[in-house]
Formats: C-alpha cells, sequence, structure tokens
C-alpha cells in the first residue's frame, strides 16, 4: 500500500476512561501535524467518555456496542458470542466506510472487535498500551501486528517499543519554572506558600478525601496551602453538611487542565494512574503515589520507576492517614532541596515526544 497515493484513513479506537481517550487523542494531534491530508474517525462506545471528549477535541466518533467479556458462568456469557460477532461486523463496516489505511489502538472493550476485523482486511494494526500490565485487547491484538508501543519498559508485550506516552503539547511543552506564577494565579494559590495538590483523577478517591479532611489542621499549622480536586460529586462536608472549610484549604470538583496544575504544585497527592505517572515524569513534578487498592496491582507497577529512582513517594491507600501525612508529606514540602532533587529525577526519567514517537510508527505501519 503506497501512502502517498491517497490522503491517509487513521482510524483510531479506544476508550472508556481518559486514561485511553487522552493518548489515543495526542497520537491523532501528532499525525494529522505530520500528515496534513489524512482524515481521521476514532471509534468508541456510546456510554464512555470518548462520547464527550473526542467530539470536543475536534474529531468524529463512531460507536460500536460495548460487549465486556464475562467473568463467570451468566446468560450473558451465553449472550456473548452473537453479541461479540456483532460487534465486529459493526467494526468492519466502519473499516470499509472510512477507506481505513491502518488501524491504531489504544485498549479498551472497542478495541478487541477492531482488531479482528482489521486484521480480516489486511489493515495494518499498530497499538499503544499504557498501563504497565497491558489489558486483554491489547493482548489480542499484539498477536497481529509487529507495531507495539508502551508506555513503560517494563510491560511485556511481544515485539514492544518503548516510546512513553502521549500527551497534549500543553503538558509535553511544559516549563514548570515558568508558568508557576500563572498557574498559582489561576488556580487561587498564594505564590508565598507551599502548595500541595490533591487529585484522585476524574472520578475522585473517597479514601484519600477522607485522609486530607482529617488533616487539614495539621496542614494548615505548618503554612501548607492545599488545593483539592475531590471528583464530581464528592465534595467533602463537614458534620453540618456545609463545604469543609480551613485556612489555605480550598477544594474543587474537577479541573480542566492540569497543566496549570503541574506548574502550580511544589506536592502532587494522587492516584498512580498511567497517564499521572508519566505526565509528572515529563514535567518534573515531585510526586507522592497513593495506588488504587483494587484490580491487578498495576497502578503501583506503573510508580515503580518513579520511586525507585527517587523521584516520588509511595503509600498504599490503607496506610495513607492523617499521621501519616504529618508525619512524611509536611516535612518533605517545607525541604525545598529535597524536592528540587525529585524533580529533576523525574524529568531525567520522562519522555515528552512520545506523541511524535507514535506518529512515525504508525506511518512505518503504513509504507510497509
Amino acid at each position: 500500500m503506497n501512502s502517498q497515493s491517497k490522503p491517509l484513513s487513521v482510524v483510531l479506537a479506544g476508550g472508556g476512561t481518559a486514561g485511553h481517550i487522552s493518548p489515543m487523542l495526542a497520537i491523532a494531534d501528532a499525525l494529522k501535524a505530520a500528515r496534513p491530508d489524512a482524515s481521521f474517525l476514532a471509534v468508541g462506545t456510546a456510554e464512555g467518555m470518548e462520547s464527550r471528549l473526542v467530539p470536543a477535541a475536534g474529531y468524529e466518533l463512531a460507536t460500536i456496542g460495548r460487549v465486556p467479556f464475562p467473568r463467570r458462568p451468566s446468560l450473558a456469557m451465553l449472550k456473548f458470542p452473537a453479541r461479540f460477532a456483532g460487534a465486529v461486523k459493526q467494526a468492519g463496516r466502519i473499516l470499509d466506510e472510512a477507506g481505513a489505511d491502518v488501524l491504531v489502538g489504544v485498549g479498551g472493550y472497542v478495541c478487541t472487535p477492531m482488531y479482528l476485523a482489521a486484521r480480516k482486511r489486511n489493515i495494518p494494526i499498530v497499538i499503544h498500551e499504557a498501563n504497565s500490565r497491558p489489558g486483554l485487547a491489547n493482548r489480542v491484538g499484539a498477536l497481529f501486528s509487529r507495531h507495539i508501543a508502551v508506555a513503560f519498559p517494563e510491560t511485556r508485550l511481544r515485539n514492544a517499543r518503548h516510546v512513553g506516552m502521549p500527551m497534549r503539547k500543553a503538558i509535553s511543552g511544559l516549563d514548570r519554572h515558568s508558568a508557576r506564577a500563572e498557574a498559582r494565579r489561576a488556580l487561587g494559590l498564594a505564590e508565598d506558600r507551599p502548595a500541595l495538590i490533591v487529585t484522585g483523577g476524574s472520578s475522585g478517591a473517597q479514601s484519600i478525601n477522607r485522609t486530607i479532611s482529617g488533616a487539614l489542621d495539621a496542614l494548615a499549622t505548618a503554612g501548607v496551602q492545599t488545593l483539592h480536586i475531590t471528583g464530581r460529586g464528592k465534595e467533602v462536608k463537614d458534620d453540618g453538611g456545609a463545604l469543609l472549610s480551613a485556612d489555605g484549604y480550598r477544594q474543587v470538583e474537577y479541573i480542566d487542565g492540569m497543566e496549570n496544575v503541574y506548574a502550580a504544585a511544589d506536592v502532587l497527592l494522587a492516584r498512580a494512574g498511567a497517564a499521572t505517572v508519566c505526565e509528572v515524569a515529563a514535567v518534573g513534578v515531585p510526586a507522592v503515589f497513593v495506588p488504587l487498592p483494587v484490580g491487578n496491582g498495576e497502578q503501583a507497577l506503573n510508580a515503580r520507576a518513579l520511586v525507585n529512582g527517587g523521584a516520588a513517594l509511595l503509600v498504599e491507600d490503607k496506610a495513607l492517614t492523617a499521621e501519616w501525612l504529618e508525619r512524611e508529606l509536611i516535612p518533605l514540602l517545607g525541604d525545598r532541596q529535597r524536592l528540587e532533587n525529585m524533580a529533576a529525577k523525574a524529568e531525567s526519567l520522562g519522555i515528552r515526544n512520545a506523541d511524535q514517537r507514535m506518529a512515525d510508527l504508525v506511518l512505518e505501519a503504513v509504507s510497509e
């Protein structure tokens, strides 16, 4: 197939969470910059966050049915083969109508039927795996492709290349030092006080929220200002039902544009989702990671390189108490030299141009 004979048609598949959608959109942006003639179609489900985020980013979205694999014997297991076959047919129609030259998959429910439909049509498949432990869809897709990219070097997939995590230019191009003053003004933070920013991700983390509420007095006494991103619908309230307040403390449900958060924070306290870990490394933010205590342990693996490299701290969810914050985190916030060392170590481990690396990989697959 000659990639220059007609405008390139790129189909991108993935969704469900921002952890899949954000790198998918970053890859699309990098490909658009490299091939302005290309057309793009993203594929997801109607229920996932992609139904909002993809059109908002200026890309067309097609949807197929969400067909999760049943984990235990049930009526859903009996219906699964027919439903999955239907999803593969939907995927095939989408690829045919788009005249797809390449399929780029980032994981999620839609990817397995998309990979199978692309393989049947001999359409090149390019995969990006964001987590240290690859998901089922990308493990299946990796059987059909030599063009596999991973965000973490320890991720085990056949033919994998370590490219890092594709991210928005506003983050990958961030200079924390020059952006700090304006970011603090935008977030309502004082310039002359240590700043702790807390986030449990887009959906929030109730256990982290409870711990922060119990540590507000200690943080205020230490002169720390805290911006608490609670997650939608997870406001932290006092016994009277009013929003919790304290000196130097402010809570918001959500923030658009994490680049301001990264620029303003002296320390970020967060879950260890793959995107967060990679972005923290790329821009050099001292971090305390609290891995999600459920699942397959992938969040602790995501953070391992930064923790082992002295760029971040890790504390188990059950060990994150107000006492731990007072004993470990508050002294860290007051130690400027240690924070600078952590920031430098993080940057040395980060990758800022993963989007361009992925664009090169996609064009390589097309040219072959």
